[in-house]
């Protein structure tokens, strides 16, 4: 990694093993409030704000996968934590993925929620291009009133809706239009993850038609050991949609990382 990071804003709660929570497009590190709210009572957890999102400084141009994961390495280790539990949704698991391909011996645990491993297909990278321009031409307000149904179901409570809508939209086209360029340009990481040697969990809305539940099997066969969870009436931020099986999950996550590092 040769490029220059870049700092980031983050919460950081609790005490115990670290828990580094990726965020997703377009959204800002209060995406994981009730994460942060459960496991801040047994653990470290720390979430950052990416750049050019939330309050993380805007940077124009191209935001590769990589440029993200160096951002989390100089996080965590200005932070002094060596070693985390590091968990990402949609393009933020997308960002684990390059982390454990980077910096694998930092990484004691994976969380990937409603994510996919595979490289852009040239249709998806024309897609993200234009629509990298059309945010930076016309703002955000037109690209959330038609991903907003996609990004939560329809039926999620009114409440959810609002606050998945104010991250989207207060997200800076510059910095949602970079970070698009860079995922149109990203690897595939499947053949990564059959190397993965940590505890895994992949999760999943069961009504999510960015990553359907067909794409989390294939991540959960791919990796030896995983475990998968399909969260019911929830579609792409299963997260904020139903926490309550959301932090199920990532506790049996947490007691395995626990478990293998008493072994």
């Amino acid at each position: 990694m040769s490029r220059t990071h870049t700092p980031l804003p983050y919460a950081d709660e609790g005490t115990g093993g670290a828990l580094l929570l990726v965020h997703g497009h377009p959204f800002d590190r209060t995406m994981w409030a009730p994460q942060i709210e459960e496991f801040a009572r047994t653990h470290r957890v720390i979430a950052p704000d990416l750049r050019g999102y939330g309050d993380a400084p805007v940077v124009p141009g191209t935001t590769l996968l990589a440029d993200f994961a160096e951002d989390v390495l100089a996080l965590a280790d200005a932070l002094g934590v060596e070693r985390f539990t590091l968990g990402g949704l949609s393009m933020g698991g997308q960002i684990v993925m390059e982390c454990y391909r980077l910096f694998p011996e930092r990484i004691e645990g994976l969380l990937l929620a409603d994510t996919f491993p595979a490289a852009e297909t040239p249709e998806g990278r024309s897609a993200r291009e234009a629509t990298a321009e059309r945010l930076v031409r016309e703002g955000m307000a037109g690209y959330v009133d038609e991903a907003l149904d996609r990004m939560v179901a329809p039926y999620a409570p009114e409440s959810v809706r609002a606050h998945v809508r104010r991250m989207m939209t207060a997200t800076h086209p510059e910095g949602a239009a970079a970070a698009l360029r860079g995922r149109a340009r990203r690897p595939d990481y499947r053949a990564l993850l059959t190397t993965v040697s940590v505890p895994a969990l992949v999760v999943v809305g069961r009504d999510d038609t960015y990553t359907p539940v067909a794409d989390a099997e294939a991540m959960h066969a791919a990796i030896g050991g995983s475990e998968l969870a399909v969260v019911e009436d929830a579609a792409h931020l299963p997260n904020l949609e139903q926490p309550a099986a959301f932090n199920e999950a990532v506790r049996g996550l947490l007691a395995r990382v626990a478990a293998r590092a008493k072994a």
